[in-house]
């Protein structure tokens, strides 16, 4: 379970997007955080292979780099 405390203005705000999307806003914030999380997470992932194969992220071209 999240519990979340938010003003007034923000869950304006999360309802209208919620609405758009034809989600209720719990449903809404939770798919938000599931793919922030992922994000983060392949990043991680993608920077152990690096590691793991050799190669040096601080030399490498980065229009090479996948994210």
């Amino acid at each position: 379970m999240l519990s979340l405390r938010m003003d007034g203005e923000l869950l304006d705000r999360l309802r209208q997007h919620a609405a758009r999307r034809g989600m209720s806003v719990q449903d809404y914030v939770v798919q938000t955080l599931v793919r922030d999380d992922f994000d983060e997470r392949f990043e991680a992932a993608v920077d152990e292979t690096e590691k793991f194969y050799g190669a040096d992220p601080c030399h490498a071209d980065p229009a090479d780099r996948v994210t």
